[in-house]
């Protein structure tokens, strides 16, 4: 689906740096009570021999928005899940308004008007909204039966004290994520939830939805609910929140009123360490061709796309959500077919719609949806890690579990991968060991080129700098990589080469040296001007890096080279 021709500038992510963060939009509203509504004093959690929340500890108040954040792995998830009686803490207290609890499922949590609102809204999508909201309660009539028009009317209340203008009668399917959770928070208000916890609610949407989200928030801490608010993205946790607590390998580190820190203090207690701050392009000269894309066209998805990638180089296409990078990315790897056009690897022509000729050619493709489409949730560890690899790993027609194990734990240590056993199954790892596992899966094949679609999307800091240094190192060892990305802090810092896309067609090509967040947006929102644009116009990338200069909608026949 393309995007439209009007999209906001705010459909792309510009994260925050690490330097202070101003604070003055998170101090304002009511003050939080003396007395804390929730309470978890001293909890720990052990799944096996792997201890997820040790002693962890942390308090929510009427009227504030508490910020939780940590590496993935830290215990976030966990801690969250005692809240909402998924798990049930094998040591430690619970308190509501002062008194102990024990919450054995989600139902009693539900009945402590405790809400919990995560990263991926699970509605009944043939239902309407309204009945998504009401399912289980739904309002009846002297008839006994369901009350429609009540249960309408009701929903467009809980709308209307969200400022949120939403269809209570359309069918869910379809509707956005964004407007998905806020089904989520107006079911949790219809539950007259005291306590929502919102994990990772932002990792889906772009900056146009978030504000609307946060505008949400907002009425939630002054209708005096407790929020817990769970992100990595450092910069919302200052713009919307008044509290942190940060925890590490499943400890509470600290707990702080967020006017006076910065970013930077967050990070270091995160991590146990300074992160270190690498000077992007700090890579060699790049080498021959490995990729090269000739006027490549799908009907209405995107249109004559011609780009070329090195060996040794990092080419990251960038653009609004919607304007076909990940279409283009997925044709070239063969999942989805294309109308016209040549995709070359090396100078040889791959077959059209193959995954098996990509990967023959040394193609990896790390997917978007690292759960739907890199991993097979319910098998182990090591099954995944080693699963575009079965033919090296095959003797006489038959896989040994040794030699896959072994495999497996090559690039474990070699990723700094965290696990119990590498027979677990993969779903038990944070989302950041989960991509870790995408991209030991694809390395294991020593490709010449790796596609990676939104490489560090719902990861943590730590996690995040490791997969850019993991990058940075593939090139400089002479792999081809294009990286899709959303974060044009991640476009700036580790691409040699950025292209972008809008509306299906390739708008603009810039070197690293010349490149800019404001070129990259004007570029991608069709406002871009001869200044500083290489001649990436549609249907051509440049002969050389900082060639010439082009005008928006130019069309420059030239092949790239």
């Amino acid at each position: 689906m393309q995007a439209s021709g009007n999209a906001s500038a705010g459909d792309f992510r510009s994260a925050a740096g690490t330097g202070p963060v101003p604070t003055g939009a998170s101090g304002t509203g009511p003050a939080p009570d003396a007395a804390p509504v929730l309470s978890l004093r001293d909890a720990s959690k052990a799944f096996g021999a792997v201890q997820a929340v040790v002693h962890g500890s942390i308090d929510l108040y009427a009227g504030e928005v508490h910020a939780l954040v940590g590496e993935n792995g830290a215990g976030k998830s966990t801690l969250v899940k005692m809240l909402a009686g998924v798990h049930q803490p094998d040591s430690g207290s619970l308190l509501i308004d002062g008194r102990p609890v024990l919450l054995y499922g989600p139902a009693d949590a539900r009945d402590a008007r405790i809400a919990v609102i995560y990263q991926e809204p699970t509605l009944f999508p043939d239902l309407t909204v309204a009945e998504n909201i009401f399912m289980g309660r739904q309002p009846l009539s002297t008839a006994r039966r369901i009350d429609r028009r009540l249960m309408r009317a009701e929903a467009l209340a809980l709308f209307s004290r969200l400022a949120v203008p939403l269809d209570p009668g359309r069918i869910c399917r379809g509707l956005s994520i964004a407007d998905q959770q806020i089904v989520e928070i107006a079911k949790a208000l219809s539950l007259d939830a005291r306590v929502i916890v919102m994990d990772e609610p932002t990792a889906a949407l772009s900056a146009t939805e978030v504000a609307r989200l946060f505008d949400v928030v907002r009425a939630l801490r002054g209708a005096r609910a407790a929020v817990l608010f769970i992100s990595h993205r450092l910069e919302e946790v200052f713009e919307i929140c008044q509290r942190v607590t940060v925890m590490r390998d499943g400890h509470h580190v600290f707990t702080r009123e967020l006017a006076g820190l910065t970013a930077d203090d967050l990070v270091r207690a995160m991590v146990g360490r300074e992160m270190v701050k690498r000077a992007a392009g700090e890579r060699g000269t790049p080498g021959e061709p490995v990729l090269r894309v000739e006027r490549l066209t799908r009907e209405g998805v995107f249109t004559d796309i011609s780009l070329e990638v090195r060996a040794g180089e990092i080419v990251a296409l960038a653009g609004l959500v919607g304007s076909g990078r990940s279409e283009v990315a997925r044709a070239i790897f063969g999942i989805d077919r294309y109308d016209a056009g040549t995709v070359l690897m090396r100078g040889k022509g791959l077959h059209r719609a193959s995954p098996t000729a990509a990967m023959a050619a040394g193609i990896g493709f790390v997917p978007e949806d690292r759960r739907q489409q890199g991993l097979v949730m319910d098998m182990s560890v090591q099954q995944n890690v080693a699963l575009a690899s079965l033919g090296r790993l095959r003797r006489a027609g038959l896989i040994r579990a040794a030699a896959e194990r072994a495999f497996a734990d090559d690039w474990a240590v070699r990723l700094r991968l965290k696990y119990g056993k590498l027979t677990d199954p993969v779903y038990r790892l944070s989302g950041g060991n989960q991509q870790k596992v995408v991209l030991a899966k694809w390395l294991g094949r020593k490709p010449l080129l790796l596609i990676v679609d939104e490489p560090t999307r719902g990861i943590d800091i730590a996690t995040k700098a490791e997969v850019h240094q993991l990058l940075v190192e593939l090139a400089r060892d002479g792999v081809a990589v294009l990286m899709i990305s959303s974060e044009l802090p991640e476009v700036l810092h580790i691409g040699d080469r950025i292209l972008v896309m809008r509306e299906g067609r390739l708008m603009a090509e810039f070197s690293h040296a010349e490149v800019s967040e404001e070129k990259i947006m004007a570029a991608a929102t069709g406002q871009l001007t001869a200044a500083g644009a290489t001649s990436a116009a549609t249907g051509a990338t440049s002969t050389a890096t900082g060639a010439t200069n082009t005008a928006t909608g130019a069309t420059n026949t030239g092949q790239a080279q």
